[in-house]
């Protein structure tokens, strides 16, 4: 791809990844164990780049931690694809759906939180999406 380009979309990035995954000799041996250091340092690079945007107004070096995270979720859902596991698709899925799940105050009440009114209590709602998961894990082990 060329670097002259003004911007990537998403779907390029992605493409990028796999490319990666598929010949470069580091990124194409990765598995989600060898990446869970990488991951963590990514993650504390964004906190000390959040530290930074708060004293000083910069905030480019947030942006790029930020970026350096997102490669970390697209190279491990690319990896999960691969394995047949999940996909990016799924990931995005998942994640907007518990927080349509987890705002019933702004998107409508589900069946799970049906008997909520204002905001609801997080620590009661991750209960019941537990309990919710366990019910669907024996369901398909009974399958």
């Amino acid at each position: 791809m060329e670097e002259k380009k003004t911007a990537y979309t998403f779907e390029e990035f992605t493409e990028i990844v796999r490319e990666l995954r598929a010949k470069c000799p580091w990124d194409s041996t990765q598995t989600h164990k060898s990446l869970k250091p990488c991951m963590q340092e990514e993650v504390e690079e964004v906190l000390e780049g959040i530290d930074l945007l708060e004293k000083t107004g910069e905030w480019d070096n947030l942006c790029e931690e930020l970026g350096d995270v997102l490669l970390q979720v697209v190279l491990h859902s690319v990896i999960a694809q691969e394995e047949g596991l999940f996909t990016l698709d799924d990931v995005v899925d998942a994640i907007a759906r518990k927080m349509i799940r987890r705002h019933p105050h702004i998107f409508g009440k589900s069946d799970l939180y049906k008997d909520y009114d204002g905001i609801p209590d997080w620590e009661e709602i991750k209960r019941l999406e537990r309990e919710e998961k366990e019910r669907q894990r024996v369901l398909r082990r009974n399958l």
